[in-house]
């Protein structure tokens, strides 16, 4: 095989400007959004040195896309998506701005800054949904999962520069100043999709209020494929999420130096940037359900092993094999989604996938401490993993759509509408 088919496959930057335009934008927005959580869990941890205010941080993250996700799909489904995802794009910014001027001031109290990210999250929650329908109506059909799998090894690469740019903005100039970058980045997100045309739902627009919402339930009860999917993801992260226990088996195994600390945490990143890089075998492959079980079924195996292995070299190597099938996994899940789900219901269902992303990290950490609280932070990790793969193994065994190719099962809905090539013109 030619290297240039073992990398990722970077044909949607050649094929498609306004692709190339909008992943520019994303990256750049996504480094930003990565320097502000770590400015705000500083920032609240200087004003409180509370853990508890520390946490609340990824509750305001979360909550507001649990809460107003699916009602955000269904109104992407109702409306033109790029005037959506342009006014969210905006709202980010603003809020991003107003936490940049309560930094400079510094006379906010802390459950004001909660606020400000809380609504700053309530932007994102409409945003995106509306942008989930971008790549499959951008791109060929053919070039969806390496779209996706272009979007994934930006955003893993910007999760490990983000936090220590963030660090090094803070060192030097202050937390205003860094969230003024965030605020910044924005304006790229913005001008990336501004040139699009017109993208209004391809078909029936969503009902209003919760018909619309429940209807994309019923599609998601109703489509093996999809289902499956979010159910894989739900069992990686709910069952086996490892965070919140490395610190403890760093204590139990491996001595409890920060530094190895350290490594755990990024090289899950590493991996995952490794495999996003190296993607272009198998989103070329055309099976996205049957490497989507492998990919969680590595995740869960190799999180097992790492609970129970001593040395930390030996460690690291698990956690980047744990993190390059979560990659994988993730492209792949979101390869199904955008092509096995109608136009006109793909806000709800990107809807669906971000709450499934928020809300099953948050679960799989307090899974995991409460296992470790009533047993030990190995026998949390070993059992997590293995409950994972388990059901990974079920989801496969019961949901042969997976198993196969990447075409739409019968009776799940109209087929995948055709991806257009928009044009975009030079803002210039």
């Amino acid at each position: 095989m030619s290297l240039s088919r073992t990398l990722i496959d970077v044909r949607p930057l050649r094929t498609s400007p306004a692709f190339r335009r909008l992943l520019i934008g994303r990256t750049v927005s996504v480094l930003g959004s990565f320097m502000t959580m770590v400015t705000v869990m500083y920032q609240v941890w200087d004003m409180t040195h509370s853990t508890v205010w520390t946490g609340a941080v990824g509750l305001a993250q979360a909550l507001p896309m649990v809460l107003f996700g699916l009602f955000a799909g269904s109104w992407a489904d109702r409306g033109d998506r790029r005037r959506i995802f342009l006014f969210a794009t905006v709202g980010q910014a603003v809020f991003s701005l107003l936490l940049a001027v309560q930094g400079f001031t510094g006379h906010v109290p802390v459950a004001g800054v909660l606020g400000l990210v809380a609504a700053q999250s309530c932007c994102s929650a409409v945003g995106g949904p509306a942008a989930g329908v971008f790549v499959p109506r951008l791109l060929p059909k053919d070039q969806v999962a390496a779209g996706l799998a272009l979007q994934q090894v930006t955003g893993q690469a910007m999760m490990l520069t983000g936090p220590a740019l963030g660090g090094v903005v803070l060192a030097w100039a202050g937390i205003g100043p860094c969230y003024l970058v965030d605020a910044l980045s924005f304006g790229l997100a913005f001008y990336g999709a501004f040139g699009l045309p017109a993208l209004p739902p391809a078909g029936e627009p969503s009902r209003a209020g919760l018909h619309g919402v429940l209807d994309g339930l019923r599609f998601l009860a109703g489509h093996r494929a999809v289902r499956g999917a979010l159910i894989t993801d739900l069992a990686a992260t709910v069952l086996s999420m490892p965070t919140s226990l490395f610190p403890l088996v760093n204590a139990e195994r491996f001595g409890g130096s920060p530094r190895t600390l350290g490594l755990f945490l990024s090289v899950l990143a590493v991996g995952g940037v490794a495999a996003s890089a190296l993607s272009g075998p198998i989103t070329r492959l055309g099976r996205p359900g049957a490497v989507m079980l492998c990919g969680a079924g590595l995740w869960g195996v190799a999180l097992a092993a790492f609970g129970l292995v001593r040395d930390p070299w030996a460690g690291l190597v698990l956690l980047a094999l744990a993190g390059a099938g979560d990659a994988v996994s993730v492209i792949s899940r979101s390869t199904i989604v955008q092509t096995h789900t109608p136009d006109a219901l793909l806000g709800r269902v990107t809807a669906a996938e971000q709450i499934v992303g928020q809300a099953g990290p948050h679960l799989g950490n307090l899974r995991g401490g409460v296992v470790a609280g009533w047993t030990s932070g190995v026998t949390s990790l070993v059992s997590g993993g293995l409950l994972c793969l388990f059901a990974v193994l079920w989801v496969g065994a019961r949901t042969p759509e997976l198993r196969g190719g990447s075409v739409p099962e019968a009776g799940a809905g109209p087929a995948p509408l055709k991806p257009v090539d928009v044009p975009v013109p030079d803002a210039s």
